[in-house]
């Protein structure tokens, strides 16, 4: 079993920035290393979003790895190993967590956590791979305007210990990082769509140029594209950001 190089700091602008600075650095580090923080002063969220924390309220990490093994055309399986990392943690606590593609994390319609994953390639495989990824815990006011956060404290009423869970994810991501390396992403691709979020039935999404339709998840393919089936049958395919949930 490998081994997980941990990094704390009290305060950072991101931890995936922390961790870029690192490897520019020429830091050498191990296959996986972990880097969390009390707080982030420039936390980020997918395309240039913000990622709204309370200092020592929740938790702010990044996993560092280096999947050689994977070719670049398959790094959506560590997107799906960490989503289904944090969906099993946080399901030990409250019903109703899924993963809403990619890899955000939900709590019925509402959003608990998410992921920016970065990653250098070398040739044809992934030379590096930085997951950030920010869960709340225990916070119970968020100003920002995103649109639908939640905390497990919210959801239960309770306080929660954040470094036990940051252990069971970080110890469930190691356990599904090694059988990638072993077997490859078969078994994590059933267990990632059976807990995806909207996984039955038909539900509203729209386009780009807004236009609004109704369709069932058929299937998400290797590089992560998701395949919708729309009401007369026919079939579509996007990437990240080409298609919106109406919730």
């Amino acid at each position: 079993m490998m081994e997980v190089k941990r990094i704390h700091r009290i305060e950072v602008s991101s931890t995936n920035t922390y961790l870029k600075e690192l490897l520019t650095a020429g830091v050498e580090l191990p296959e996986l290393t972990l880097v969390d923080a009390d707080f982030q002063k420039g936390g980020r969220g997918q395309q240039g979003n913000s990622w709204e924390s309370e200092r020592e309220k929740n938790l702010l990490f990044s996993l560092l790895c280096h999947p050689t093994f994977l070719p670049a055309t398959n790094q959506f399986v560590l997107s799906q190993a960490i989503a289904v990392a944090v969906q099993r943690t946080l399901s030990e606590y409250t019903d109703g967590i899924t993963i809403k593609w990619p890899n955000d994390i939900y709590w019925n319609d509402q959003k608990i956590c998410g992921t920016l994953i970065e990653c250098n390639l070398m040739g044809n495989c992934i030379k590096d791979c930085i997951i950030g990824t920010g869960i709340n815990v225990n916070q119970t006011e968020f100003k920002s305007d995103a649109p639908n956060p939640v905390s497990l404290a919210q959801i239960t009423g309770f306080t929660f210990n954040r470094q036990t869970i940051l252990d069971s994810v970080v110890q469930q991501f190691k356990e599904l990082y090694e059988e990638l390396k072993e077997s490859g992403g078969e078994a994590l691709k059933a267990t990632y769509m059976q807990h995806l979020y909207r996984r039955e039935g038909f539900y509203p999404f729209q386009e780009p140029n807004g236009e609004t339709f109704e369709a069932e998840i058929v299937d998400i393919e290797p590089m992560g594209h998701l395949v919708l089936r729309r009401r007369d049958g026919s079939l579509s395919k996007y990437e990240f950001k080409e298609i919106k949930y109406i919730l």
